[in-house]
């Protein structure tokens, strides 16, 4: 094992003392919410056939950006089972080692190897079946109705997922996949959680969409996926990263945020459609997309009701997907294939105009992200590498997408009531957007202080455009 892992190992060590007493907090949260979270089971789930392996994953400047964040987290709420929740234990833990024959990588770890001319590091995936996690868990006394019904996301939600707090640097120790079902009064809640660094939203949801499928009885993927990264033409293969850009202890300093709450706000197929239809007019163009008025109108509505210096410049940050971009990627391209970019405005020029100025900026920002910048941004990184870092920031950050199929996830007993995040990566102004349960609708989460969300819940003009 190179001396970069140890060194993570050490770090890990000292920090466990800290780490024990935030979830030690937690769980007095929870205490306080409504229920405990208590295990009942934990398991180790490996590739039901062996010799399903992809070796080594070399991975490019997408993948290594978010070696210091955490994992992706999304989880579904389920009415009751057909099954008893033995027999459903036994089904999705023999379900999810079938699919992990068709995702190898996600039942194996990273890997490093240590470059000592020049004092730096490389980064693999090493499908070496080590195994996913998977743990049965029970929340007594929690329904259905008390995770769904209110669009406040309970504390509970938090702990009904596995892997929280780990950083996806910390998969050389840790699996990179981990699964929990927990037991619910009158259903279950399903949660995932993904290493950044193997995948983003869009292979997220290709996994989880093919793992329901094998679980309703399929035996061949409809969209089989391809693990071999795309690095652009002449760069040095694998990638190595001077050890001192990786700040271990940097990445850590989120650990500690400022008080935050999460709501659901639902908005109608109608209403997106209207806001859509209010933006192009305002400008005069038909350019301006569903998504691009939905934000600037969500956007719009923080910036009035949070406390910010009308002269400092606001940020909103957006993450573009690359495939449909680049040519050179596949289809069914599994890994990470995102790039952040942003737009920079002032609060009094958001708010005292309409939504279409700002969606139209937000239209001309994203446009401007083409396949020539990706491959540009892609050739530049080695040189001057950087990495996402989640800290408390003044700018709002939308992640996810309602374009992913989330309520199509039938593991054979009907499709989820709702979707829901962990905890993973949330900061003061993270937006989460989720599909709707009905077609053409969007669901986004905002987390953000108590005291703003009780705003933006007061806010007339804004929860005129909120379906309940």
């Amino acid at each position: 094992m190179s001396e970069f892992r140890h060194s993570v190992s050490g770090l890990l060590h000292q920090l466990s003392g800290s780490l024990h007493l935030l979830g030690s907090a937690r769980i007095r949260s929870y205490q306080r919410n409504m229920a405990v979270v208590r295990s009942i089971s934990t398991s180790t789930v490996h590739v039901a056939d062996n010799k399903a392996s992809c070796g080594r994953i070399e991975l490019n400047p997408w993948d290594l950006l978010h070696l210091q964040i955490g994992y992706i987290q999304k989880g579904f709420v389920f009415g009751t089972p057909m099954q008893d929740k033995d027999t459903l234990i036994r089904h999705l833990r023999a379900s999810l080692s079938d699919a992990l024959r068709h995702f190898p990588p996600l039942a194996g770890r990273l890997a490093t190897t240590r470059h000592e001319e020049d004092d730096a590091i490389s980064f693999f995936v090493d499908c070496n079946d080590a195994g996913a996690l998977f743990v049965h868990a029970a929340a007594d006394g929690v329904t259905v109705s008390d995770i769904v019904e209110t669009g406040y996301v309970p504390s509970v939600v938090h702990s009904c997922f596995a892997l929280n707090g780990v950083r996806n640097y910390e998969g050389v120790d840790n699996p990179l996949l981990g699964i929990q079902v927990t037991d619910l009064v009158d259903g279950i809640f399903l949660g995932c959680s993904m290493n950044h660094v193997v995948a983003d939203g869009t292979s997220f949801w290709h996994f989880l969409n093919s793992w329901s499928e094998i679980s309703r009885g399929s035996i061949n993927l409809s969209k089989p996926p391809v693990f071999r990264r795309w690095f652009p033409d002449g760069m040095d293969i694998p990638i190595r990263i001077p050890r001192t850009c990786i700040d271990v202890e940097r990445c850590n300093e989120d650990m500690v945020q400022p008080s935050t709450r999460e709501r659901i706000f639902h908005f109608s197929k109608e209403t997106i459609a209207k806001l859509k239809a209010e933006a192009n007019a305002e400008i005069g163009t038909d350019k301006i997309s569903s998504l691009q008025a939905l934000l600037s109108h969500v956007w719009r509505s923080v910036i009035r009701n949070r406390s910010f210096d009308p002269n400092k410049e606001t940020k909103y940050l957006i993450v573009v997907g690359a495939r449909q971009r680049l040519r050179e990627l596949p289809g069914d391209y599994f890994g990470n294939a995102i790039m952040d970019t942003s737009l920079t405005m002032e609060p009094k020029e958001l708010t005292e105009q309409g939504i279409g100025n700002t969606a139209w900026r937000m239209n001309r920002m994203i446009a401007a992200v083409t396949g020539e910048s990706l491959k540009n941004w892609l050739q530049s990184w080695p040189a001057s590498p950087n990495f996402v870092t989640i800290s408390h920031v003044d700018s709002l950050v939308t992640i996810s997408s309602p374009r992913f199929d989330m309520y199509g996830n039938d593991f054979g007993w009907g499709k989820p009531v709702a979707i829901r995040g962990g905890s993973s990566n949330k900061v003061n102004g993270m937006l989460t957007l989720f599909s709707g349960a009905e077609a053409g609708s969007i669901d986004v989460e905002m987390c953000l202080s108590p005291e703003t969300l009780q705003a933006v819940a007061n806010d007339e003009e804004f929860m005129d455009t909120v379906t309940n």
